[in-house]
């Protein structure tokens, strides 16, 4: 039964929007007020998201419940299989005591607290956003930090504060490149626009790191190791944005970062080290000169201990890459259409695909969401003409996803520590154990996400902002902050609410490109507060539980920095035209 979406299904626009509203309230208020458990308030959500998009938006009950299922899929695979994969990884490391030479090889660069974030989370974070996304550098930096002795709190909330930068280029570009396919700007555009706005943020996000973690006094003791970190990636996510491409922005960016951070720490180091109080320390203890309180390994055993990750960083990059994916879909087929430059057809083994049964282009968004050519409606009733159908097809990509790359990695870490087999199976059932409530949780905030979506209350939220004249610049952003909070993930907002940016820009008569690029810039901000983040750092932590706590953490951090790329995107569109591109 085909269905087209409403937008104000009770006649009043403030109205359908509070209702619209009702699920994502529900959902943060018993996370972060009341502190219930994950995977009930994700099911109270849920339930009140089918109960909203079935009784007051009209949708059948029966298409809503095919959403369901599909996202619950989809948080299984491939969110899940990432966290899965990147957790068994960390436990093997530890297992075998090769996480304790890693430990004391980051404190020989640094025993400073905040030098660790921002290497960790900050750089190392940016390099595996780049070439995967997902939720990725979210599970990997979290257990780094929390393996290098940060308070699981701070290691999951720095890590998703971290997580923001890089997003818009993450997964080779993912978000740019499908925001200009949506839009019909062009990929370089809308990668220079981005690259005009992001740099700012980037030297903001180490100072904002550090300044979480120690306060004001805190920063002035790291301030030059933050401009390197800081200034190093901004300065190539300009110049690479704007003159190569989007697609290496984050992975050269973060492994720019990352060197230059290291290189300097070997000829500076702050006058005062920093630690948690709950650790033990004092908060800041005076450093004698050349002490390190780090045992010391030979340079072999360091290398030994950081093949794992070596291993993970090549494998989520062959992962990451376009001919990569080709082949692991595609097989040599698939690999050969790549390279003629033609549409590649997935293998029916590597990555099969079915469409979701009573969903599969049975739902249409609607003007002023989407607008497309009469000839590209699906359905020969002129009722649904002018409308977009809603592709729902579920891929098995068993072989080509990220979580895919991630075990090999694990395997192959396996054998080059010489793990017995039995331990490794030991290993791999502790790691289930620990995560069978995690996956549930993912599993059903995606479904709720794709109830939201595929329900229109997401259209319906986003219109809200469309009302606000000629402040509208500044609420784009939070309009991209918004889409990423709801379906966690900035290329999901992008597909969402791209076209809608585009024609609001074109009837207020503002530039498109800023308005479509602030969907993305913006969006970014919402990366760490979105439910799936969430989860996947307290999964990554061993936090289960302790979502309401880091969600009350990271919120107003998401907040503020939203706001201030609404401020960078409001100056651009009224004070400094002249960043806007031409194309």
């Amino acid at each position: 039964m085909a269905w087209v979406q409403l937008y104000d299904p009770l006649g009043n626009p403030w109205l359908s929007t509070i209702v619209a509203a009702l699920p994502i309230v529900l959902l943060l208020g018993a996370l972060a007020i009341f502190e219930v458990r994950a995977h009930l308030a994700a099911l109270y959500g849920l339930v009140s998201a089918l109960a909203v998009a079935i009784f007051v938006f009209g949708m059948p009950a029966s298409t809503a419940a095919a959403t369901a299922v599909y996202g619950a899929a989809y948080g299984l695979l491939p969110i899940g299989w990432i966290v899965f994969n990147a957790v068994f990884l960390y436990n093997l490391t530890v297992a075998t005591g090769q996480f304790e030479v890693v430990k004391a090889s980051v404190a020989n660069l640094s025993t400073d607290r905040r030098i660790q974030a921002l290497l960790i989370a900050f750089s190392f974070g940016a390099f595996i956003e780049g070439a995967s996304g997902f939720g990725t550098p979210v599970a990997i930096c979290s257990a780094l930090l929390m393996g290098l002795g940060f308070t699981p709190l701070y290691a999951a909330g720095l890590s998703l504060i971290a997580n923001t930068a890089p997003v818009a280029f993450g997964a080779i570009a993912t978000p740019i490149i499908t925001l200009a396919a949506v839009t019909g700007i062009p990929v370089m555009a809308i990668s220079q626009m981005a690259g005009r706005q992001l740099p700012f943020v980037s030297l903001l996000v180490p100072a904002w790191l550090v300044v979480t973690m120690s306060g004001w006094r805190g920063l002035r003791g790291v301030f030059p190791a933050v401009l390197v970190c800081g200034g190093v990636f901004a300065a190539i996510q300009f110049v690479w944005s704007n003159y190569v491409g989007p697609e290496l922005v984050d992975i050269v960016g973060g492994l720019g970062s990352l060197g230059a951070l290291a290189l300097f720490c070997r000829v500076w180091r702050p006058q005062e080290t920093w630690d948690f109080p709950e650790t033990g320390a004092a908060g800041m203890t005076r450093r004698a000169p050349g002490e390190m309180v780090a045992a010391r390994f030979s340079g072999g055993a360091v290398v030994h201990a950081w093949m794992p990750w070596v291993f993970l960083s090549i494998m989520v990059i062959l992962w990451g890459m376009a001919p990569g994916k080709a082949l692991l879909n595609g097989g040599f087929n698939g690999l050969a259409q790549y390279r003629a430059g033609q549409s590649q057809t997935a293998s029916g083994v590597l990555a099969p695909t079915w469409d979701v049964p009573m969903l599969h282009r049975l739902v249409f968004r609607d003007f002023p969401v989407e607008t497309v050519p009469v000839e590209e409606a699906r359905i020969g009733d002129p009722q649904y003409r002018g409308v977009r159908a809603e592709a729902a097809r579920f891929t098995l990509n068993w072989l080509s996803a990220t979580g895919t790359g991630i075990l090999i990695a694990a395997l192959i870490t396996a054998l080059y520590l010489r793990i017995p087999f039995r331990q490794v199976l030991s290993i791999a059932a502790m790691t289930s154990r620990r995560m069978r409530n995690p996956l549930i949780t993912i599993a059903l905030m995606l479904s709720l996400g794709f109830v939201t979506r595929y329900g229109g209350t997401d259209a319906t939220l986003g219109l809200a902002f469309t009302r606000t004249g000629w402040l509208y610049p500044f609420f784009a952003a939070l309009l991209g902050w918004l889409g990423v909070a709801l379906t966690g993930s900035d290329t999901s907002s992008n597909v969402l609410f791209g076209s809608l940016q585009k024609i609001t820009a074109q009837q207020l008569g503002l530039n498109p490109l800023l308005i479509v690029t602030a969907n993305s810039t913006g969006g970014v901000m919402g990366k760490m507060i979105d439910a799936q983040s969430i989860v996947v750092a307290t999964a990554s932590t061993g936090q289960q539980g302790q979502e309401g706590r880091i969600l009350r953490f990271v919120f107003w951090h998401s907040v503020a920095l939203a706001a201030i790329m609404g401020i960078i995107v409001m100056l651009q569109a009224y004070v400094f035209e002249w960043m806007i591109p031409a194309y």
